[in-house]
């Protein structure tokens, strides 16, 4: 699946806010999101800088906060049911 780097604040900050039907996963340089003004759930991977999972959240609802977390460098979202990562792999980006 095609990961998108997101830059800059307001960029960072939107996110996949009003967005849908996304095929593609965005890659965050910060270590907590909200999911305000979704249209969607969600899939979160969180990493180090080494893109080494740290944590999965399936399924995040509309209207959540995954609060920061300890250790985390990169977050990624991804439309539910499209990744096939566990916790202790490496996210290896080809874009």
């Amino acid at each position: 699946m095609k990961i998108i780097e997101i830059n800059g604040f307001w960029n960072n900050f939107k996110g996949l806010m009003f967005k849908k039907n996304i095929n593609y996963g965005i890659r965050l340089k910060c270590n907590g999101i909200h999911t305000f003004f979704m249209r969607m759930p969600i899939d979160v991977v969180l990493t180090d800088k080494n893109n080494n999972i740290l944590k999965i959240i399936y399924n995040l609802k509309p209207w959540k906060i995954v609060l920061p977390q300890k250790n985390v460098y990169y977050t990624y979202e991804f439309p539910i049911n499209k990744i096939k990562y566990q916790v202790g792999d490496n996210i290896k980006r080809s874009n």
